[in-house]
């Protein structure tokens, strides 16, 4: 059963698919609501917090998921999130799928994602990554609308292969952040 967090804001994904939805404004009020539940639940622990990806872009679809990146003071400090995290239902992904990144998902009944928390070094290269990407989309809608494109063309060539999607993305995404501003 989908929790009063996810229920309102049309959250969520199967964990291998890919479906995008049409830009909802819901989203950043999704956010804050989970960035307020994290922040209680890890206290000193987290630096920052911070939505990203494409749901923190407006006006281009994206997966109903709901990026969050958790700063930490260093990479190790993101063992210490497991248990806080999993009082408010994040179950624990490990470090080993994405260098420097613990990653924490929240899923109703185990199948359907509805957010994905990246903990992080505050301020280290994937920190940096995260936000300066997010930057750039949110002040250049050209680029935010590119970006769109290739997500609807991937979309529809990796309906079932989120990874396969993801890795497709990482040109762009690395071109983006060459970039200087």
């Amino acid at each position: 059963m989908a929790s009063e967090r996810e229920q309102s804001f049309g959250l969520g994904v199967g964990n291998k698919s890919v479906k995008l939805a049409e830009p909802n404004q819901s989203w950043h009020d999704a956010y804050l609501l989970e960035e307020a539940a994290i922040r209680n639940a890890l206290g000193d622990l987290a630096v920052d917090v911070q939505h990203f990806g494409s749901t923190s872009i407006p006006e281009i679809k994206a997966k109903p998921i709901i990026d969050i990146a958790v700063g930490v003071r260093r990479f190790e400090d993101g063992l210490a999130c497991i248990e806080p995290m999993a009082s408010i239902g994040y179950v624990y992904a490990g470090s080993n799928i994405v260098p420097d990144d613990h990653i924490f998902g929240h899923d109703i009944e185990g199948d359907t994602r509805t957010h994905l928390v990246h903990v992080v070094e505050h301020g280290g290269p994937t920190w940096r990554n995260f936000l300066t990407f997010r930057d750039r989309m949110r002040k250049r809608p050209d680029l935010a609308h590119a970006y769109e494109a290739l997500k609807i063309e991937l979309a529809s060539k990796y309906a079932d292969n989120r990874a396969a999607y993801t890795a497709a993305k990482k040109d762009f995404i690395q071109k983006i952040l060459e970039e200087s501003d």
